[in-house]
């Protein structure tokens, strides 16, 4: 006889592990006991040695599939003489480490049980077990027990102990465990009145949707506005409601059969779509849904992934459903019942609305394929709040993110806990939210916040730099915007020492200098740091960061720095006279700023091809240039040289114009202009990393997004030999800024 103690990390709390080892144990003979503790899963099992060794290779083998084991810790013990096998209340800790799970998408055994007449839970709209249903959503406090989660204020009534009980049953300690008996329910609520009852509401919301009414409905993380996305007058009224001119809206479709229909899915986006983590996927739209996705050819599409959406599909409900965060445009996810009337009054026309509180707004994620495999775009409900990374530090560290698509990090015990998307922050809700969601995790993992090292970006008037400066923190450490794109990409692969070439392209970014960043080259580690090696030859940008808003001053700032800029600039050419002032401006250098963005340079080019018109979404001019280049075959690219340490873009802005005055085609013109940057990114990153010794290009930010764009490097690279890293576990864009901040500052 000989004893073990083995101590489990990763997602090990709410995914039915401690029931898979319960049985692993019972199978094999050994006595002993499991629990939650504060940083995992703790086990004792004593036994035969053969069937220790047999257990302790089961363990990691077939563990549950929402699990995942990031290390496995064992240890001899003497034997205690104990004949069974039990779980064991959990260990509270002063400060737990624990990965929490993401919520996860019904399974396909509740759903059965969902449509079965004869089963206990029969269109239960909260039906879960160990494999899925709400887990972020609704834990309160760690380790993760009933008591500790929003389903505390629901006893279990005898038939559900009964299975919460019992190690042979599916639903043995699924915390969110509930039937129609003992558990929350739905109700409907418009101006005609209230409507009790879960099948009631889900019948008669599924009638709204089928006669054009926008409905609000309480999801996993908080509420959707829905609408039927075949309705063109009901989408067009929904867009006026929210304010939201032109932005896409995601849909969700009944079926894998229906999302087939409406988008070319590949075999990757198909296996995106059904995963657990259910997020949100672009593919390309076969089919045209008025003012579901105006001016481009790609839906944002998502399968029904909680219960509710299952029943209202089943209740006949349209097949295919706008299926937007239900708030005003830049706001926070309203997930507060209190909240939603008051915030979603005079958009929705009736609220479908659960009794579960929901302990903290998730929103949808967002993601897509690409060449180097599929690529987050939006980090949210299904993904957050996983560990993505181990950093070599034991001292808590918290990254306060950028300003847009903000996340937030909190690296505890070196485990990196990246949070969902919180938003942008220029709007008052949004900081509020940042705020809470700040207090929420140090809340979560019990850190005092004067242990802290705090990390923020360099931009001085960043509304995240400026609550990090409140903070009684223990220090401080500014991170600039680029490098920390950067060290997100290593910091994923735990890639601490290796050299690399950092290729950061994005549209804005508070620069050593002072300037306006977006176009750098690095080169080094996250250990030593990163040195900036190239960068794009500046241009002035009239009014800063605000030149976003308007991609005709972009050009006006761009186009200046031609020496024959004015005689290029004749028909067929019409600029807006915003043009023309902004070119004063320039000319005078009256407010205006130095930049090095690529971001701006694409926005340049947009105007050039044609989209002269004020954008009313972040990164609409470029997402219009990619689709106006996947319209054209290949072509040579334009020239784009490096000379000395910057890329000059005159002669590629040059020959553009050129083209445009001889009539070129401005699908081939977006085409040649995508070539060239994918032509310069890898000829410069190939000559930097000759002249390092490396091999390694890592590229990120928002710029590679564009999964044109990232094809063309990948054929160019491949010729050149370079071993490309793009970001996975988090967004390209600002969303994964907080991770790289977090490295950074865990190796100052």
């Amino acid at each position: 006889m000989a004893g073990r103690l083995l101590h489990v990390r990763g997602v090990v709390q709410g995914v039915g592990f401690r029931p898979y080892v319960y049985r692993l144990a019972n199978a094999n003979n050994l006595g002993g006991w499991v629990l939650n503790h504060a940083d995992g899963v703790e086990i004792y099992v004593e036994g035969a040695e053969p069937d220790l060794e047999a257990f302790a290779i089961s363990l990691t083998a077939q563990p549950p599939a929402a699990a995942q084991i990031s290390s496995l810790e064992v240890s001899e013990r003497q034997p205690l003489g104990l004949a069974q096998f039990e779980i064991r209340s959990s260990r509270p800790a002063a400060s737990p480490s624990a990965r929490i799970s993401p919520d996860l998408a019904i399974c396909g055994a509740c759903l059965a049980e969902l449509f079965d007449r004869e089963d206990p839970r029969y269109l239960y709209p909260y039906i879960n077990c160990t494999d899925c249903g709400p887990r972020f959503t609704v834990i309160e406090s760690l380790p993760y027990d009933r008591a500790r989660t929003t389903m505390r204020h629901w006893p279990m009534d005898a038939r559900c102990q009964a299975q919460y009980d019992d190690p042979a049953d599916r639903r043995f300690h699924a915390q969110p465990l509930a039937c129609p008996h003992c558990g929350p329910h739905y109700c409907l609520e418009s101006a005609e009145g209230k409507v009790s009852g879960d099948l009631a509401s889900v019948q008669a919301a599924a009638q709204l949707l089928r006669t054009g009414a926008i409905v609000a409905m309480k999801g996993i993380g908080g509420f959707h506005l829905s609408c039927d996305a075949s309705n063109a007058q009901a989408v067009l009224l929904l867009r006026d409601r929210k304010f939201r001119k032109e932005k896409p809206f995601a849909v969700m479709a009944a079926t894998l059969q229906v999302a087939r229909q409406i988008a070319d899915l590949t075999p990757a986006a198909e296996k995106l779509l059904l995963s657990s983590a259910r997020p949100i996927v672009l593919a390309r739209a076969r089919v045209e849904l008025r003012g579901v996705a105006p001016d481009t050819h790609e839906l944002g599409i998502m399968l029904p992934y909680a219960p509710l959406h299952h029943l209202i599909f089943a209740a006949g409900a349209p097949e295919i459903l706008v299926m937007t965060s239900a708030n005003r445009s830049s706001e926070p996810i309203a997930y507060r019942d209190e909240e939603a009337r008051e915030h979603l009054s005079g958009l929705a026309d009736a609220y479908l609305t659960g009794e579960r509180p929901i302990a903290r707004r998730v929103d949808d994620s967002v993601a897509r394929t690409g060449v180097f495999g599929p690529v987050i775009l939006r980090r949210s409900r299904g993904y957050a709040p996983g560990a993505v990374a181990t950093l070599p530090v034991r001292n808590p560290i918290l990254a306060v993110g950028a300003d847009l698509k903000n996340t937030i990090t909190l690296v505890v015990e070196g485990e990196a806990f990246v949070s969902q998307h919180i938003g942008d922050l220029d709007h008052y809700e949004a900081r509020a939210a940042f705020r809470e969601t700040i207090h929420d995790f140090l809340d979560m993992y019990r850190v005092d916040c004067g242990e802290l090292t705090v990390a923020h970006d360099f931009h001085p008037e960043y509304a995240s730099t400026l609550h990090a400066l409140e903070l009684p923190a223990r220090a401080r450490v500014p991170v600039q915007h680029h490098r920390a794109h950067i060290a997100s990409v290593l910091a994923e692969r735990q890639a601490w020492e290796r050299c690399a070439i950092g290729v950061s392209f994005d549209g804005t970014g508070y620069g050593d200098d002072g300037t306006i960043w977006g176009g750098e080259f690095f080169v080094g580690t996250v250990s030593g740091g990163f040195r900036r090696a190239l960068h794009l030859r500046t241009a002035s940008l009239v009014g800063g960061d605000a030149a976003a808003r308007f991609p005709v001053q972009c050009a006006a700032g761009f186009v200046s720095r031609l020496e024959d800029s004015t005689d290029l600039l004749q028909p067929p050419f019409r600029f807006p006279s915003r043009y023309l002032a902004c070119l004063r401006l320039v000319q005078k250098q009256i407010r205006t700023f130095q930049t090095s963005s690529i971001g701006r340079l694409f926005d340049t080019v947009a105007a050039l091809s044609g989209f002269t018109r004020e954008i009313t979404f972040e990164g609409q001019a470029a997402i219009w240039l990619e689709q106006l280049a996947r319209a054209a075959t290949p072509v040579q690219p334009y020239p784009f040289p490096l000379e000395g340490t910057e890329l000059d873009f005159r002669p590629l802005l040059a020959a553009i114009l050129r083209d445009r005055q001889h009539g070129r085609d401005t699908r081939e013109i977006a085409r040649a202009f995508h070539a060239a940057v994918a032509q310069a990114v890898c000829q410069a990153a190939g000559q930097l990393c000759e002249a390092n010794n490396t091999t390694l290009v890592v590229l990120s930010g928002g710029v590679f997004q564009n999964e044109l764009l990232v094809a063309e490097i990948a054929a160019r690279a491949q010729q050149e030999r370079l071993e490309i890293w793009m970001n996975s576990a988090v967004p390209p864009n600002d969303g994964g800024i907080s991770l790289g901040q977090a490295a950074l500052s865990a190796m100052s």
